[in-house]
């Protein structure tokens, strides 16, 4: 069982072993989520009460899959999206990819991210890799 990263500061295998978890749970927010918009779409501006009481259901929906992910020390970034803190930057994932495979910057966000399987990557992804430079290179 994978416990909740009190730290919250991830290596990428301790990342990629909790998104099994998020991944489920963001699966089942989602198509919740998609239902009532599509429900939303249906009504074309009628019954606004009903309308309202949709909206806020969505709403609720998102706040409590935020509120999950957190507590399994993940970071939400938008919807559907979670960031892991690797101590210098984050690893970076969009519902529905399958693993953690991107990086970023802790001053860029989810347009700027980056393979962490590159050559030339941070120095915390090539400590497991002792064939990569230790250090970015500029080829």
């Amino acid at each position: 069982m994978v416990g909740i990263n009190q730290r919250s500061v991830f290596s990428l295998d301790e990342a990629r072993a909790v998104l099994p978890i998020i991944l489920r749970i963001t699966r089942t927010y989602s198509e919740k989520v998609k239902q009532l918009i599509e429900r939303l779409d249906a009504l074309s501006g009628q019954n606004e009460d009903l309308v309202l009481s949709l909206e806020s259901q969505v709403n609720h929906l998102i706040q409590d899959w935020q509120m999950k992910i957190q507590k399994l020390g993940a970071l939400p970034k938008g919807l559907w999206i979670a960031d892991f803190d690797a101590g210098d930057g984050y690893f970076c994932w969009k519902y529905p990819e399958r693993t953690i495979e991107f990086w970023h910057d802790y001053n860029d966000g989810y347009t700027k991210r980056v393979a962490v399987d590159r050559a030339c990557r941070p120095l915390h992804l090539a400590s497991s890799a002792t064939h990569l430079p230790s250090h970015p290179t500029s080829d």
